[in-house]
């Protein structure tokens, strides 16, 4: 399947709205106190795959646009 402008940015967008709301979780996280260790883990886990998830959205998506700028010209 060839990736289209549209798709690309798409996976763009979705990948800076994942960074957005995990570095809010972040924030907001950073301002808990109280909780079992376990739970700093869990969601330190859940947010580095997350941000990971979001680098690659965000790679393909920029791929697919500069591969679409080329076939067009």
């Amino acid at each position: 399947m060839k990736l289209e402008r549209k798709h690309a940015l798409v996976l763009i967008g979705i990948a800076v709205w994942n960074v957005v709301t995990y570095v809010t979780f972040i924030k907001n996280l950073a301002g808990t106190e109280g909780r079992p260790t376990g739970y700093y883990v869990a969601h330190t886990v859940l947010i580095i795959v997350n941000l990971v998830i979001a680098a690659v959205l965000g790679t393909w998506g920029y791929r697919a646009l500069r591969a679409d700028k080329k076939v067009k010209v």
